[in-house]
């Protein structure tokens, strides 16, 4: 061995990190006679032990010269080798990017088997890694490196090379079954035992042993064979084996009494640890055959017999370390074909919870605390998430990584279902009840993977008219107080990014208009420490501005003064502060009023958080790198000049992602039967999409593989929040949907044919509560409609209605009928308010079997056409409006917004979505109107015009008894009361 070995793995005792790529470690290759740097794969280890076994033949006697040797002994490990390399080669072609990669922790300088494995490793074509470990390791540093492997989702088996006082069951069983390519845990053993050899892993030495005998002629049924000196897995492993060949098979220990005679006795002897120096080898019987498999081995300590010592019959002492370690690489290829399958498409082993439904049915929260649900690090690990792609906030939610996306991008998506709805009544038809009913019928009920994706709601609701966003009844997000209070925080970080930017607009005009370019340049670009630089956003802003200079102090006046001054006109300032709360006194305030803000005042105003345009931006960004850019982009103002002034300019981007570099990450929670759920945005449907965020969509679909669903919710009805969904959301997302299913209520379709008024906190006339077909007929032309407005995308829909306990089936039948004629794929009445998932498997078939239709998705708009030409497009072709009317200001808005290039964005109607036209009154299907612009507003950041039809309120306000008075707190519980 090269004295040079030890020293170099000395050196390189560290652990793997898994946060970098596996580290592949070379070993100095011995001097070869032949000039060569190494031993030559396969081919030099063979030849090295043939050289050693000579050697030893000549040190003994006539009488122990090894006796004769199986021609085919050393081909053995070549064809275990090659046929891996083949096995190997066949997963490659369908996934080129593929390697095993072989992890072993080492606790020691023993580096003979570190070579042997890295040798094979090489020829077989995978990659292996070493994590060496300070010899006086002890176990609880050993299970820690055992640990961060078992995570590593790079790395596809792990092997222990450590001492034989540390192979103790905590630390055999630290080890991932799946990973275990020495079959050492319980379970592997387990499955060996119980005859599941195909489904687990087997000990290579022992593998080895029974190869190396079969192949030498050694017939084994009947032949007595004893194991001597074994221990743990490799002792239970051996007779095991031996066993299912027909031979007797007995153990003992090298102290135990009766060693002798059992020596004499068998044919076949096993050397499970060194042979005692004082166990002479003429207690084994003349003519058997013997083994040397020292556990050792595992360490690095290749057990030899005495070549001093005599006795007749073949013995083999180093070929079984060899074809172990060629085993071992095999069982590492077929864990790594296993990895390759368990990435494709399977139905989760999901622990779905059960339902015990009450009449009448109790209230949401009364449900939603009636449900244990099951702890959020179950239910990943459950769906495929790996323990470091989670992190956990409580017992109940958790974000996950977007790393996961970049290990299952070889996955096929699943299916893509938009759950849409009516026209609807201010009570709203449960879009979200019917979203969560839907899993749960397709996961619980059905068995199929499905992943329910849903916005986060508004602080400012829960507390005000509407309430919260959970679903509701037997089918709704769990626990509910958790869902519509706080969640992760994310709404908390938009608020805190989007005022630091409000912030920072009039800090940059009151010091611009109080100091001069010189003070003001050499206050942006300070000298530290004698050192004057730029720092990254600035020198970005150099560029932008042409200006070629990296040095501060080489700048121009005029280049300086370009520079320093963003000369921004506080009349066009579009980015208003925001805040979470309903509160409509903050809809108009006049800022900058104290001495020290020198008369830089102006009016202003709030926002409730969800209209920031930084959550529009969360909602479509694809990457956290995706997300910088586009927070950069955000246009909050001109300047004197009308050119846009951005976040970028400010030099707040990188602020700005810091804050919301947690806020990107999906929220994982689960419905009532414990079915996934992710929350994440929720921005508003009017004045932005109103859909749930890209990247929860785009990672469901990961997830629950090629035959799964992820159902998502589109804000308000079919014209609104679908038509955004498709134009904006799947441009973002370049994601084709496959199914529409357009929630309908008889309550929503009586209001449109005529009935009376529905008001928020007022109990329903009895043309609500009672059965009436005409009002259901005549309202049906609005189903009808939306079905249409579907259509124009080319995507099958299935209508689900709603039921409610007042619904008659008259009434039930009629709609179902007339929505079919309409054009509907099918159509389906649902339960899950009052019975949860069982009450929506009809609507899951009915979902599942228009998925499997061709979808002929297409958007309604280039986006190269005139921006008047886009909003004319959707009011006519999605509202019904014979055409549409532009105030001055609106085309004045357009006009500005072409000339600074973002005329090829696309359309984000800000429309009432209470009505197809722009009078909330106006029921049924309103026809030959004309549609009034009155303004038009840009979020360029996320990536959208947004027009106003009429006039539209971005701060809600509470009404006179709002929710808050119904909402306590147990003190003695700490449970939340009152929520709905």
């Amino acid at each position: 061995m090269s004295a040079l070995l030890p020293r170099f793995l000395r050196q390189l005792r560290c652990p793997l990190q898994p946060a970098g790529p596996p580290r592949r470690l070379r070993v100095p290759s011995r001097a070869s006679s032949h000039g060569g740097g190494g031993y030559g794969g396969v081919e030099g280890l063979l030849g090295q032990r043939r050289q050693r076994r000579q050697q030893n033949a000549q040190a003994g006697s006539s009488h122990g010269s090894g006796g004769r040797e199986p021609p085919a002994r050393n081909s053995i490990v070549r064809e275990v080798i090659q046929n891996s390399k083949e096995v190997l080669h066949l997963l490659q072609e369908k996934n080129p990017a593929f390697k095993p990669v072989l992890a072993i922790i080492q606790a020691g300088d023993d580096n003979l088997m570190q070579e042997v494995n890295q040798n094979l490793a090489e020829e077989a074509g995978l990659n292996i890694t070493h994590i060496c470990l300070p010899p006086e390791s002890g176990e609880d540093e050993i299970i820690d490196e055992i640990l961060k492997i078992n995570e590593d989702t790079r790395v596809h088996g792990l092997a222990l090379q450590i001492s034989e006082n540390l192979f103790s069951n905590k630390v055999l069983n630290a080890l991932k079954p799946e990973k275990d390519v020495d079959g050492v845990t319980d379970v592997n053993l387990g499955k060996l035992v119980r005859g599941d050899a195909h489904e687990c892993f087997v000990s290579p030495v022992a593998r080895a042993v029974i190869e190396l005998l079969e192949k030498s002629g050694v017939n084994l049924d009947g032949k007595k064979v004893l194991v001597v000196g074994a221990h743990g897995s490799l002792e239970a492993t051996l007779q095991c084996l031996f066993q299912r060949r027909g031979s007797m098979t007995m153990s003992s220990q090298w102290k135990a009494p009766q060693l002798q005679s059992k020596l004499h006795e068998a044919d076949v002897v096993v050397f499970g640890s060194p042979k005692p120096e004082e166990i002479p080898f003429s207690w084994i019987q003349p003519g058997a055959t013997v083994l040397n498999c020292s556990h050792d081995l595992l360490s690095g300590k290749l057990g030899r017999g005495s070549p001093g010592e005599h006795f007749s019959g073949p013995i083999t002492e180093n070929d079984v370390s060899l074809l172990a370690a060629a085993l071992r690489i095999q069982n590492m290829v077929v864990s790594g074909r296993r990895w390759l399958r368990e990435q494709q498409y399977t139905r989760w082993r999901l622990h779905c919870l059960k339902l015990q439904p009450l009449s009448p049915v109790p209230s949401d929260i009364e449900i939603s605390r009636a449900q244990t649900p099951k702890s959020v690090d179950v239910l990943a690990k459950e769906i495929g998430l790996l323990a470091d792609e989670i992190e956990i906030y409580g017992k109940s939610k958790a974000k996950v990584r977007l790393s996961l996306l970049e290990r299952l991008k070889d996955q096929a998506d699943g299916k893509y279902v938009l759950v849409a709805g009516i026209t609807p009544t201010p009570l709203g038809e449960g879009k979200s009840t019917v979203t969560v009913g839907l899993v749960q019928a397709l996961t619980a009920h059905l068995n199929i993977n499905s992943f329910a994706c849903l916005r986060q709601p508004s602080q400012g609701p829960t507390f005000g008219v509407k309430g919260g966003a959970a679903g509701g009844g037997y089918a709704q997000v769990i626990p509910m107080e958790e869902f519509n209070l706080h969640l992760t925080g994310d709404i908390h970080a938009i608020t805190a990014a989007n005022n630091l930017l409000a912030a920072a607009i009039d800090t940059r005009i009151l010091h611009e208009s109080t100091q001069t370019d010189k003070a003001l340049y050499n206050r942006l670009v300070p000298s530290v420490n004698g050192v004057r630089e730029f720092s990254d956003i600035q020198l970005a802003r150099l560029k932008k501005l042409g200006i070629d200079k990296t040095d501060p102090g080489a700048l121009t006046e005029e280049e300086m003064r370009r520079f320093a001054r963003l000369d921004i006109d506080p009349s066009t300032i579009t980015w208003q502060r925001v805040l979470d709360t309903n509160d409509r006194f903050l809809r108009k305030i006049t800022i900058g009023q104290a001495n020290t803000e020198k008369g830089c005042s102006r009016q202003a105003q709030f926002d409730i958080a969800v209209a920031s345009e930084i959550m529009a931006v969360l909602a479509l960004t694809n990457s956290l790198k995706d997300m910088k850019e586009r927070l950069g982009r955000m246009v909050v103002a001109s300047d004197k000049n009308g050119h846009p002034v951005t976040a970028e300019d400010l030099g707040v981007t990188g602020a700005l992602t810091v804050l919301m570099k947690d806020a990107i990450k999906p929220n994982l929670m689960q419905t009532l039967e414990g079915t996934p759920v992710f929350v994440h945005a929720g921005p508003f449907a009017n004045i932005a999409h109103g859909n749930s965020s890209v990247l929860a969509d785009k990672i469901a679909l990961k997830l629950v593989g090629e035959e799964g669903f992820v159902v998502t919710e589109a804000g308000f009805g079919a014209d609104i929040g679908m038509e955004k969904f498709f134009n904006i959301k799947c441009r973002a997302s370049g994601l084709v949907p496959n199914v529409v299913v357009l929630v309908a209520t008889v309550r929503a379709l009586k209001m449109h044919g005529g009935g009376p008024s529905v008001t928020a906190g007022v109990p329903l006339k009895r043309e609500y509560t009672e059965e009436n077909i005409q009002l259901v007929a005549d309202g049906c032309c609005n189903l009808q409609k939306q079905i249409q407005i579907a259509q124009l995308f080319g995507v099958p829909v299935v209508v689900a209605l709603n039921v409610f306990k007042t619904d008659t089936r008259a009434e039930i039948d009629l709609v179902c009928e007339l929505a079919k004629r309409a054009g509907a794929f099918d159509a389906v009445p649902c339960y899950h308010w009052s019975v949860g998932g069982k009450g929506s498997v009809d609507l899951a078939w009915a979902v599942r079997e228009a998925a499997s239709k061709r979808s002929r998705f297409r958007f309604l708009y280039d986006v190269q056409l005139p921006i008047v030409e886009k909003i004319r497009t959707i009011a006519q072709a999605v509202y019904g409006a014979r055409d549409i009317e532009l105030s001055p200001e609106a085309q004045a808005k357009v006009d500005r917004y072409t000339e600074q290039g973002f005329g090829n964005l696309p359309i984000c109607m800000a429309k009432t979505h209470l009505s197809l036209s722009h009078q909330p009154d106006k029921k049924g299907v309103p026809r030959d109107f004309i549609l009034p612009i009155s303004d038009v507003r840009a979020s360029i950041g996320a990536g959208f015009i947004y027009p106003l039809v009429g006039t539209m309120s971005t701060m809600p306000g509470l009404p006179t008894r709002p929710c808050f008075y119904d909402i306590d707190l147990d003190t003695e519980t700490e449970q939340v009361k009152g929520l709905f």
